[in-house]
């Protein structure tokens, strides 16, 4: 009997929800958050959110007890020594966080040396996807820069265009832009891409720039809402927002410190600024709206609001940190249950984190899915200004990443993506100048002309000496006879004299 008994048990355990929602667990989860409110991903606007994943996975997994410790990340550097310090006493099961790139490398490459699982809405760099080394613990929540340009890539195939200027605002400090558009250039290398780097507090040639760039079909710019506005003006002077150019912004988070594409400032310029932005398009994160997204925001404003954050006026908005951080503890709470499902505990990070990646879960706003590498699956959307005069933007396309397909939605209009074909004849002035070595087309006619008359001259001197030649040889065979006569008479001569001396 007793060989039977062990698989009937198996089956019981694996088929029975009862049993296995039962497991009881205390999970230590360290949470990297900075408390300055500037951050999308401040310790004020995301902390409501985990609390209320908390609370949520209660009721499903009711053995799971979570005991949440948050730490500050403002500082550089100061998440690591806090993971290192606290694991002295006690190893956190979980790692949530950090968001900002030079921060989450050091925390999980020792974490990952650790084996300790690693979440986190940020962490969006393109170095981040190499997970065979020193990144093999981390699975990202929210789409990496790269998801986002792998929606470049396919409109560029998409529209068949071929070549790109990449404006990239850095600041030097968290260099968000930078590492935004990084994974653009580095996925579109089939393609001409050209980078210009803006400065933030350095004065930036916009006009010299678009001068230099004339060939360059798309321009796609990471920078403030301000030099955004800027970039769009200065273009609309020139007369380059007439379709000759595709012009596009990243907005991933849905703030004005990524350019939100408001045009909008009651100043002189706003009438220029709205026709320049309907040909700038803007590319952010799908938006999936269901009743249960609903609720959660509205009780991330209530939370918000109760903390008394009157100076951050924003802080109530829910952005894709906000939904990644709950979305994380959900994520956790299922591959840990598959673990301890087949005979693994909390402490083996390795097979636990397994479990989070090549899969697809039901989040806050919508369907989840994370890659084999480990990296959420990016669906965004591309908004355009549908009505020009009221100035409003509108989503024309949605792109899902897990087919790479495109869905055309109503608003779409084809022209407004077609390129209008550059007017030909400075084409041909470019293609002459570009064989002239600069010289105008008046200055190459006459080089032209001049050319072929010094040819001619040259072939008919070269005949005239050639005749000029043969008869002179002519006249030197028929005098050779009589001089080699008086040659011979000579040399009798002086013979003669010296005989008869």
């Amino acid at each position: 009997m007793a060989p039977f008994i062990q698989p009937f048990l198996i089956f019981l355990v694996i088929f029975n929800p009862f049993i296995t929602n039962s497991f009881t667990e205390e999970i230590e989860v360290l949470v990297f958050l900075p408390q300055n409110d500037s951050f999308l991903f401040s310790h004020a606007r995301v902390a409501p959110a985990i609390r209320y994943a908390q609370d949520r996975l209660k009721a499903e997994y009711p053995g799971f007890h979570f005991n949440i410790h948050f730490e500050n990340s403002d500082l550089a550097n100061h998440a690591l020594f806090t993971l290192a310090d606290r694991s002295c006493n006690l190893k956190p099961d979980l790692i949530l966080g950090p968001v900002r790139e030079y921060e989450a490398a050091g925390v999980v490459r020792l974490a990952s040396h650790w084996k300790i699982p690693v979440i986190s809405a940020g962490a969006l760099a393109t170095a981040f996807k190499n997970k065979e080394t020193e990144y093999s613990h981390l699975t990202r929540i929210a789409p990496s820069y790269v998801k986002m340009a792998e929606t470049f890539k396919a409109m560029f195939e998409h529209f068949t265009w071929k070549s790109a200027l990449l404006l990239i605002e850095d600041d030097m400090k968290e260099r968000d832009c930078y590492f935004t558009l990084e994974g653009v250039y580095h996925l579109m290398d089939d393609y001409n891409v050209e980078v210009e780097i803006i400065h933030e507090q350095a004065p930036f040639n916009i006009e010299e720039t678009f001068k230099n760039n004339q060939d360059m079909e798309v321009v796609i710019i990471c920078a403030g809402a301000d030099r955004i506005r800027e970039i769009m003006l200065a273009a609309h002077k020139q007369q380059l927002t007439n379709g000759s150019y595709m012009f596009f912004n990243v907005d991933l988070f849905n703030a004005s410190s990524y350019g939100n594409g408001s045009w909008k400032r009651e100043d002189e310029f706003d009438d220029d600024a709205r026709q320049a932005y309907a040909s700038l398009n803007t590319v952010t994160l799908l938006r999936t709206v269901k009743p249960e997204y609903e609720n959660f925001s509205m009780e991330m404003k209530r939370s918000i609001e109760g903390l008394g954050l009157y100076d951050c006026n924003d802080c109530g908005n829910v952005n894709m940190f906000v939904e990644g951080f709950h979305d994380a503890l959900v994520l956790y709470s299922i591959a840990l249950h598959e673990g301890m499902k087949n005979g693994y505990s909390k402490t083996n990070g390795t097979e636990i984190t397994s479990h989070m990646w090549n899969r697809t879960f039901e989040g806050i706003a919508g369907q989840v899915s994370i890659d084999v590498n480990g990296d959420r699956v990016g669906d965004f959307s591309l908004m355009a200004m549908t009505n020009i005069e009221a100035g409003n933007y509108e989503v024309v396309v949605n792109y899902f990443g897990e087919n790479k397909t495109f869905q055309l939605l109503p608003a779409f209009n084809s022209d407004h993506f077609t390129l209008t074909r550059r007017k030909e004849v400075p084409k041909k002035e470019k293609e002459v100048e570009n064989h002239s070595c600069g010289l105008g087309v008046s200055a190459l006619t006459g080089v032209t002309v001049g050319a072929v008359l010094g040819a001619l001259m040259l072939i008919a001197f070269y005949f005239f000496r050639k005749n000029y030649r043969i008869t002179i040889q002519r006249r030197t065979r028929v005098e050779e006879p009589e001089s080699m006569k008086h040659h011979q008479l000579r040399e009798d001569s002086i013979r003669s004299n010296f005989s008869a001396a």
